[in-house]
């Protein structure tokens, strides 16, 4: 599946939905894709991740650059934009 993602995109979901976001953040990371990632944060969902990240960043245990792999939305449109999608 990843060998044939042109980029990542998660919505509000679980341990599963997780664990692919960390992930695709970690290959990106360790440059073994350069595909976008996209949070769809509907109605606030994701916001106490995010806020983690930038703490996490804050910490000096993620860096901004790698924070800044991952683009987070309430749009779809918009995430779809962040991620370089083709528009129809």
């Amino acid at each position: 599946m990843t060998a044939e993602s042109d980029a990542f995109a998660a919505l509000p979901g679980g341990f599963g939905t997780l664990d692919e976001l960390f992930e695709a953040l970690t290959w990106s990371q360790l440059g073994l894709h350069t595909r976008p990632l996209g949070l769809l944060n509907v109605e606030g969902f994701w916001d106490p991740l995010v806020a983690t990240l930038e703490r996490q960043v804050a910490a000096g245990f993620v860096t901004p650059a790698d924070r800044a792999r991952l683009s987070v939305e309430r749009d779809p449109d918009a995430l779809l934009d962040a991620l370089g999608a083709p528009r129809c």
